[in-house]
């Protein structure tokens, strides 16, 4: 994973935000073919929000996955900046406790592989989804569980893991291939993490600015 560019580079946080009106955020809840997970759930229903344009792609994922005989299921969209400092803060000091010789822009690094600096994350813009399968009511195994760290799954959260295997790999290329064709990025280091409209999608599909900044 050496070359995978991380939330952290510099490279993203340099990617201008919009300069024009941003859509605002609708709620998902009953969305058709969308299965809403509950496991993030909170008070104000934050997790079940999105962007509206991100919205309409993760209706044509949801439809995708259906023609598939599976369900897309929605864990996390937007989150609150607050939520994901603490998010983000409480990993580093994990990370610090497992690396106690790391200078503080390693750990910053380290932390991007599984919680994005808050001050560029696609989930406080309403662009990120965190998304797994299900059927039959059923969620599927992609190798690793949702939101995994990297020294919990042994690696296997990353996306290109080369070490999942059988049904699980399977699983894995179906979500990848509905992401892929409804029009969102992936993170590498995060099977589950996809967006549009952010400062990683644009740097991933070479646009000059991202369409959403901060919701």
């Amino acid at each position: 994973m050496d070359d995978v560019v991380l939330l952290s580079d510099p490279r993203i946080a340099a990617i201008a935000e919009p300069d024009a009106p941003q859509p605002g955020l609708v709620d998902l809840a009953g969305a058709a073919d969308l299965v809403i997970d509950h496991r993030k759930e909170d008070p104000e229903g934050h997790w079940r929000r999105l962007r509206a344009p991100v919205a309409d792609l993760l209706g044509t994922a949801a439809v995708l996955a259906a023609d598939e005989g599976v369900a897309l299921r929605l864990v996390e969209g937007f989150r609150p900046a607050a939520l994901q400092g603490r998010y983000f803060h409480e990993y580093v000091a994990t990370l610090r406790g497992l690396h106690p010789q790391a200078d503080d822009a390693t750990l910053r690094t380290l932390a991007a592989r599984h919680v994005s600096p808050p001050e560029v994350a696609p989930h406080t813009a309403g662009a990120a989804v965190d998304v797994t399968l299900e059927a039959g009511g059923v969620e599927l195994d992609l190798g690793s569980a949702v939101n995994a760290t990297p020294e919990a799954s042994g690696g296997r959260c990353y996306t290109g893991a080369p070490d999942v295997a059988g049904p699980a790999a399977e699983h894995r290329r179906l979500l990848i291939a509905i992401m892929d064709r409804a029009g969102f990025v992936n993170y590498p280091t995060e099977w589950w993490h996809w967006s549009y409209g952010d400062r990683y999608w644009a740097w991933s599909t070479g646009s000059r600015r991202a369409l959403f900044g901060p919701a």
